[in-house]
């Protein structure tokens, strides 16, 4: 597993702003405000316990302490802390719900994407 430096976070906003629109970044970044919009990253996101944002979200690894509304996909793993809320749609191989946090989702555990709502069902 590995360890998040918060030294080594690459961006940052803090509790009294508020983003609408789409959030590209390298490195790790921390979100204590508000974002409305799309997120995508290659990286680690991390949602702190004052943050909410309501997104479309595609990263490699998102820590939550606050509120996250929307769908999380997830290269390689989401973790909801203990204050941490999630309404919406989880799609990552490891999915880590620590005691006390809120989950009203629809999870799959799987490494593949989510299909786009365009496409049909596949056959079997």
């Amino acid at each position: 597993m590995k360890e998040i430096d918060e030294n080594k976070i690459t961006g940052f906003f803090d509790k009294d702003t508020e983003i609408r629109g789409e959030l590209n970044f390298k490195g790790a970044f921390r979100i204590d405000g508000r974002l409305n919009g799309k997120i995508n990253s290659d990286a680690t996101l991390i949602v702190g316990d004052k943050g909410k944002v309501e997104a479309e979200i595609h990263v490699a690894h998102i820590i939550i302490n606050g509120e996250v509304k929307g769908t999380i996909q997830a290269k390689d793993k989401v973790e909801i802390h203990g204050q941490g809320r999630v309404i919406g749609t989880i799609v990552t191989p490891k999915l880590v719900v620590e005691e006390g946090a809120y989950l009203e989702a629809n999870c799959q555990t799987t490494d593949q994407p989510l299909p786009p709502k365009a496409q049909g069902k596949d056959k079997a």
